[in-house]
């Protein structure tokens, strides 16, 4: 007992200090980490963290299905040590075509579905990363985004993705977090490049103009948004309640009833809760003139009929069902991101604009990286044109030397060449020494040479109006072949932006 009152410390600490300490440390922790998104790539770390798992694993379109066991463990045992369920929802989610107006994993198996079924366990059902998921992480490898130590400092994860859509307004976000929330509505791809198109032609844009291009939020379920002051007031402020109505129709059938047909609802109405509801509100006979209602959907749509009694007017038992169940509901705007590492309300034209500064530095950084690249492997070329052009006396040297380090010593101090060069010539085979392999070499060199110099263009003259161009040419590709938005990605592959610059 002795013993360990020797060796203990009491500290004394004020109560009202330490609370307000730790809730704000465990405040933050929830804002920063799990519930808001970054306003670059629109995602949360879990998401980043299963998004860049994938990409790890090799988990491309192109690529078999895996085990979702297999990616939430090297996700978990990698960068997110927290509990497996939570990592599944997330995957799960970005695989729900109800939930996400662009999915980013290509799920197999029972994903759930708009009636609120669970998805299957993870050891049934595979993913795979999808097609616009690989334009959110292509470039990541050339040093576009910063990377930080993971929880254990035994590997590095992404910052943030460069994510080459806005994809925080195209797929929308919905988290709460300690004190605050955020609710973004997804956004039809289109509208939303050409959004950005627009600020970056002229940047003084106002609200007015933006919403030329972008109209509204574009929920994945359909419905239809009634009225338009509702999505004025959430681009203006960050702030705004959007009203969606299910899409129906009125169809009179061959014995003359009528009955209403149902084939979109609002975003985020579970379909079999929703029916439910109607019975009950039939049978509580707080709706009269319903007869029956039925599920018809299928893997073709939705399809919910109702059927009204002969003597009931279809309209007014519509007008009831919009008043008393979530065939029409409100969806509450909350345009909230971390911008620098601060959580901010955001207005339409602050979120453009902070995906295109973000683009900027991206475009900026890999043409950094490109050049860097080129000129590391023109500098080696040099060095091999050096040792074609000598060939005989570069033979001579390193036959008469002892050993590798020698013939190296020797090769800088008569050609003046640097140990990469050096390290290259020694390496090189003999199949190089042909007419036509020293051609190819010229020639390489020649155009690695012309990269060069378009990189260094890009970089040293008006850096803003070069990287917006380069971005706009980018966008207004996507624009164009949005039509078939996986066009873009073979587009992509490509085309050569720093030459089309350049012209």
């Amino acid at each position: 007992m002795d013993e360990i009152e020797e060796n203990s410390k009491i500290i004394n600490v004020d109560l009202e200090k330490e609370m307000k300490k730790s809730f704000l440390e465990y405040s933050m922790s929830v804002i920063m980490q799990r519930a808001l998104p970054d306003v670059r790539d629109g995602l949360k770390p879990v998401h980043r963290r299963i998004l860049y798992t994938m990409f790890e694993n090799g988990l491309t379109p192109d690529k078999p299905y895996r085990k979702c066991a297999d990616t939430v463990g090297s996700v978990l045992g990698r960068y997110h040590p927290h509990g497996d369920a939570s990592v599944y929802d997330a995957l799960v989610r970005l695989a729900q075509n109800f939930s996400m107006r662009y999915m980013l994993v290509d799920g197999h198996g029972n994903f759930g579905s708009v009636d609120g079924d669970p998805p299957a366990a993870y050891r049934y059902t595979e993913a795979r990363m999808s097609k616009a998921a690989v334009v959110m992480l292509r470039d990541i490898d050339k040093n576009t985004v910063d990377f930080q130590p993971n929880y254990d400092d035994r590997l590095k994860e992404p910052v943030v993705l460069p994510s080459h859509f806005p994809n925080l307004l195209v797929n929308g976000s919905t988290g709460i977090a300690v004190g605050m929330a955020t609710n973004i509505p997804p956004h039809n791809m289109g509208e939303v490049i050409d959004g950005v198109c627009t600020l970056i032609d002229n940047p003084d844009a106002g609200l007015d103009e933006l919403m030329q291009s972008i109209q509204g939020p574009d929920f994945p379920t359909g419905g239809i948004i009634m009225g338009r002051s509702g999505i004025r007031a959430a681009y203006a402020t960050g702030r705004g309640r959007i009203v969606v109505r299910a899409r129906t129709e009125i169809e009179e059938e061959k014995n003359g009833k009528f009955s209403i047909i149902v084939t979109e609802l609002p975003y985020q109405v579970n379909k079999a809760r929703l029916i439910e509801n109607i019975a009950d509100l039939v049978k509580e006979k707080r709706i009269e003139g319903i007869t029956n209602v039925e599920d018809h959907s299928d893997r073709s749509g939705m399809r919910i009929v109702i059927s009204v009694r002969r003597d009931a007017s279809p309209q007014i038992v519509l007008n009831r069902l919009f008043s008393f169940t979530q065939m029409q509901t409100s969806f509450g705007v909350i345009m909230l991101a971390i911008v620098n590492g601060e959580p901010k309300l955001l207005t339409l034209k602050q979120m453009l604009e902070e995906y295109i500064k973000f683009q900027e530095e991206v475009v900026r950084r890999r043409t950094a990286f490109e050049l860097k690249k080129a000129q590391d492997r023109a500098h080696i070329l040099e060095g091999l044109k050096i040792a074609v052009d000598h060939i005989d006396e570069v033979i001579h040297i390193i036959r008469s030397s002892k050993s590798i380090p020698e013939a190296r010593r020797r090769l800088t101090e008569r050609f003046e060449l640097d140990d990469p060069q050096t390290q290259a010539i020694v390496q090189m085979p003999l199949g190089r020494l042909t007419g036509l392999e020293r051609e190819k070499l010229e020639q390489e060199l020649a155009g690695l040479l012309e990269k060069i110099s378009n990189y260094q263009d890009i970089l040293s003259h008006n850096v803003v109006l070069s990287l917006l161009l380069t971005l706009f040419y980018r966008l207004l590709l996507l624009r164009l072949t949005l039509h078939c938005f996986f066009a873009f990605l073979i587009v992509f592959d490509q085309f050569d932006q720093y030459n089309f610059f350049s012209q």
